[in-house]
């Protein structure tokens, strides 16, 4: 697949839409220079024609995929990858028949990755996206767990009538504390610490 081309017409627009069909892009999908804009001459004497490089922009969740596929082939995992796309929320489901060293020990694997591929993308779009990165449901059976975990914890300061303080985990984990207790009005919760290592605390009101 040809990322970039140049090539000459009559005029610019000319020159740009004979490139655009050949690399079978859109315009904006397209980086567009204009190397020479070209003369028109008088009676045919002293024409130059137009000259403009097109290059093909780079997708941010093929790079994203391109990235992860890399990475696990370098942990001797052979990655399979789907996108699926929500408003500005991009999902990409990860399979293989050793998933389970993508995932890791409570999802570390997986989160650090997510954290890359976020990176990965903020470099090549413009418009702002959220990466998730899932593999074999794990997401929702964490979010299952956390939900319990949260009742579990909130239950043990009630009764100590102590705060309890929950091992570091990502902002949007925490957020799932957060949301399954949110409701409740005899307990509180909040975060301490720093990233990576910031952790949520459950507090009884009274």
């Amino acid at each position: 697949m040809n990322e970039e081309i140049t090539l000459t017409g009559a005029t610019v627009e000319e020159a740009v839409s004979e490139a655009l069909v050949k690399l079978g892009i859109s315009k904006e999908q397209a980086d567009i220079s204009v190397l020479d804009e070209g003369k028109k001459g008088f009676l045919g004497l002293g024409s130059r024609p137009a000259k403009v490089q097109v290059i093909r922009k780079k997708d941010a969740i093929e790079e994203v995929e391109r990235y992860l596929k890399d990475i696990a082939g370098q942990m001797g995992v052979e990655l399979t990858t789907s996108a699926q796309r929500e408003g500005k929320v991009v999902t990409i489901l990860l399979e293989s028949e050793k998933v389970a060293l993508l995932i890791g020990k409570r999802g570390q694997t997986l989160n650090a990755l997510q954290t890359l591929a976020q990176l990965i993308a903020n470099r090549y779009t413009e418009q702002f996206v959220t990466i998730v990165l899932d593999a074999e449901d794990y997401r929702e059976r964490r979010r299952v767990t956390l939900s319990q975990l949260a009742e579990r914890k909130a239950e043990q300061a009630l009764r100590t009538r102590r705060p309890v303080k929950l091992e570091p985990m990502p902002s949007f984990e925490r957020k799932i504390i957060h949301s399954a207790l949110s409701s409740r009005r005899d307990i509180e919760t909040h975060s301490e610490g720093r990233e990576p290592h910031r952790y949520l605390v459950i507090t009884a009101k009274y």
